[in-house]
């Protein structure tokens, strides 16, 4: 067997249908649309339309909304803030905020603040500037001899 002996196994691939080429092809005239209509013009795409029936999409009842005052904040584990710390990527003297978390490569991007979660072993001594964190996280945080403060919206510490 040679290299160039190589083929795909019969009926792998198949040839596509040329549409419109004359009747002789079986897809000649219409092009496989039928006669006439909406539908057999170009650019034609009717979603969601069921033949002058009420479309389900007007069926079911609006629920729910979207709140525009919503916070997209980072979500972050103190066992990932530990790895952090145990790779010196994460300066212990300083205060700990979003931008050296990102700076850190904790956080792929800013958002609108941080909140951290309890998840994990923590053990370094750090004093957190975040917009937010769980009672276990704060909890772990404290135990470890370390201190929150949570930020409000514009930035500024509240006790």
């Amino acid at each position: 067997m040679k290299l160039t002996d190589i083929r795909d196994n019969s009926g792998a691939k198949k040839s596509r249908i040329r549409v419109g080429r004359g009747i002789g092809s079986g897809k000649g005239k219409t092009g496989g649309r039928g006669v006439k209509g909406q539908k057999a013009r170009a650019g034609v795409a009717v979603k969601g339309f069921e033949g002058g029936q009420m479309p389900l999409y007007r069926r079911l009842p609006k629920r729910g909304f979207t709140n525009i005052f919503a916070k997209d904040l980072n979500e972050v584990n103190l066992g990932r803030i530990q790895q952090a710390v145990d790779a010196k990527k994460l300066d212990v003297t300083k205060p700990v905020t979003q931008a050296s978390l990102v700076e850190a490569g904790v956080l792929s991007k800013l958002r609108d603040g941080v909140k951290i979660l309890g998840q994990g072993e923590f053990k370094a001594k750090l004093a957190f500037e975040v917009a937010g964190a769980s009672k276990s996280a704060q909890a772990a945080i404290e135990k470890a001899g370390g201190s929150v403060k949570i930020l409000t919206a514009a930035g500024e510490a509240t006790a």
